[in-house]
Formats: structure tokens, sequence, C-alpha cells
């Protein structure tokens, strides 16, 4: 109790939450890249080939989203935009290196 006599809030401890494995998140990557534009958020979840927990899968599409290699439109499709060919294309300009 604080001095005023009101209960102070408990402490909240909580495990730090495992980031998602490397093998998963490829296994999302191919099958969005197969699947591309065929479904919404959910269901490209619940047709997945393995199972995994709603918020490993959450975290991973927004790690996705932030690296642009998948785009949402407006009406929830999720699609594959990320084309290595450019990439690599472009990676290998000298001009374009960072110094």
């Amino acid at each position: 109790m604080t001095e005023e006599g009101v209960n102070e809030p408990a402490a909240v401890y909580s495990r730090p939450r495992p980031s998602p494995r490397l093998k998963t998140i490829r296994m999302v990557e191919d099958f969005i890249r197969e699947w591309s534009g065929h479904y919404k958020r959910r269901a490209l979840w619940e047709n997945l080939p393995k199972k995994m927990m709603y918020q490993t899968y959450k975290e991973i599409i927004g790690y996705l989203l932030e690296s642009n290699k998948i785009a949402i439109d407006s009406k929830g499709y999720v699609g594959w935009i990320f084309d290595s060919d450019l990439y690599e294309k472009y990676a290998q300009r000298p001009d374009l290196r960072i110094r």
C-alpha cells in the first residue's frame, strides 16, 4: 500500500515471445508465392500446410509486409510482390552500392 492507502498495481511478468523460426517463415513465404491472390489473410492461415498459432502467423505476415515481399489488396487478398530476379539485377550494379 502507498502512503495514500491505495493499492499499487501488481507487476506483470511475462515471458518474451520467441520469434518465428526461419523454417516456418519460409513455409509461409512458399505457400503465399504458390497461392498468390487466392486467399484472404485468415483463409491463408487456415490452409497452410502445417498448423501454427495465429499470433505467430500474424508476426510473420507483419514481417513480410514490412519487408515488401507481400501486399494485401483492397478486398483483403494476400499477394506475393517480391521479385528476386529484379533484386539481383539491381544488386549487381556498382553505382547502387552503399559506400
